[in-house]
C-alpha cells in the first residue's frame, strides 16, 4: 500500500508517496516563486502560489498510480505541534488532503511541519530506530531555529521544546546576508559555495542565554564587514561559521543539561556541508540527505504510514 504526504510550507510545495512494502519514497516539490532581490513572500501570495502549483505536482506524482493503492493521506497542517501554531499557507495542503481523504474514503492523518522534518531526517539517515527512543533534535530553517527532546512512541514522537533562537532564525540570517552579497533567494546553497572559496581564518563569538541563542548580531556584523570592503567569500564564511558555532554551543549546553542523547539535525540550513561535516565528526550526529533537509512531504508520508498502520490496522 502507498501513503500520500502533502506539505505546503514557506517556501516549497511538495507531495510524496511512501511504499510500505519496499520502503521506497517518491516525491515532487517546487519552490514558490520569489522576485529577485526579495527575502520572502507575504502569506497571501504563498497561499496563491501553493494553490497554483499543487495540482501540477499531484498530476506528475500520481500519473501511473491507481487511487485504490493509496491507504491513507497525511498532511502538515501547522508549523509546530503546539497549541496556537498556525500559518495560512498550510491550509492549502490541509484542505486538499481533506478532499482526497473524503473522495478516496481513506484515513486522514494530520501532523506538524516540524514533525515532518524530523521524520524525513530519520528516514534519509537510516535512523528509524529512533522512532522508539528518546533523542535530541534540532530543526534549523528559515522559519524555525529550535531544539526539541523527542520521545519516540512507534508511530511518531512527542516533542518538548528545550532551546530556541531569541531573535533571528538561522535561515533568515543566511538569506539576509546572501541578499547583501547579491545572491538569489533562497540563498543557502549560494552562500555555501561562496564560503568554500574563503582562505582566511574566521573568528566568531556568538553568545548564549541559557541554552538559547541570539543570531541577529551576525546580520549586523556581516553588514559591517561588507562596508569595510571584505571579500564576499569571507563574509559568507563568517556568516556560516557564526551559525555553526552558535548551534555547537547550544548542542554542548543541552547535552550537559540532559545527558548523552542521540543527535539529529533537520531543516534546510542543516544541508550546509560545512556545518554537517563539523557536527558529524564531533557528535556522530544524524543528518537528513540534502533532498530531505529542505522542506518536503516525505516525512509526512512516512508518519502517515506509521500512524495509519497502527491506528487503523
Amino acid at each position: 500500500m502507498l501513503y500520500l504526504g502533502i506539505d505546503t510550507s514557506n517556501y516549497t510545495t511538495s507531495v510524496a508517496l511512501y511504499d510500505a512494502e519496499t520502503g521506497e519514497m517518491s516525491q515532487r516539490k517546487r519552490l514558490l516563486p520569489v522576485r529577485s532581490g526579495q527575502a520572502g513572500l507575504r502569506q497571501s501570495d504563498a497561499v496563491f502560489h501553493h494553490t497554483a502549483q499543487l495540482h501540477e505536482l499531484f498530476a506528475d506524482l500520481l500519473r501511473d498510480i491507481e487511487p485504490s493503492r493509496i491507504a491513507a493521506v497525511g498532511v502538515s497542517s501547522r508549523p509546530r505541534p503546539v497549541s496556537g501554531s498556525y500559518m495560512p499557507c498550510f491550509t492549502v495542503g490541509q484542505n486538499t488532503a481533506k478532499i482526497l481523504s473524503a473522495a478516496w474514503k481513506v484515513p486522514l492523518c494530520e501532523f506538524s511541519h516540524q514533525e515532518g522534518h524530523i521524520a524525513a531526517a530519520l528516514y534519509s539517515s537510516g535512523r528509524t530506530e529512533l522512532f522508539e527512543r528518546k533523542f535530541l533534535a534540532f530543526h534549523v530553517s528559515g522559519g524555525t531555529t529550535e531544539a526539541v527532546i523527542a520521545n519516540g512512541h512507534g508511530d511518531g514522537f512527542d516533542l518538548t521544546l528545550v532551546a530556541k533562537t531569541l531573535d533571528l532564525n538561522a535561515g533568515q540570517a543566511v538569506d539576509r546576508v546572501g541578499l547583501m552579497l547579491g545572491l538569489d533567494f533562497p540563498c543557502g546553497a549560494g552562500l555555501e559555495r561562496l564560503a568554500l572559496q574563503n582562505r582566511e581564518p574566521v573568528r566568531v563569538r556568538p553568545k548564549l542565554k541559557g541554552c538559547d541563542c541570539c543570531l541577529s548580531g551576525v546580520e549586523n556584523l556581516c553588514q559591517k564587514l561588507i562596508a569595510e570592503g571584505r571579500e564576499p567569500s569571507y563574509v559568507a564564511a563568517f556568516c556560516i561559521e557564526y551559525i555553526r558555532r552558535a548551534l555547537e554551543l547550544m548542542t554542548d549546553a543541552l547535552l550537559e543539561r540532559y545527558g548523552s542523547l542521540p543527535l539529529l539535525y533537520a531543516g534546510g540550513v542543516m544541508s550546509d556541508t560545512i556545518i554537517k561535516n563539523s557536527f558529524t565528526e564531533k557528535y556522530n550526529a544524524a543528518f537528513a540527505e540534502p533532498v530531505y533537509s529542505a522542506d518536503n512531504a516525505a516525512g509526512i508520508a512516512l508518519l502517515c504510514c506509521r500512524k495509519a498502520s497502527d491506528v487503523y490496522s
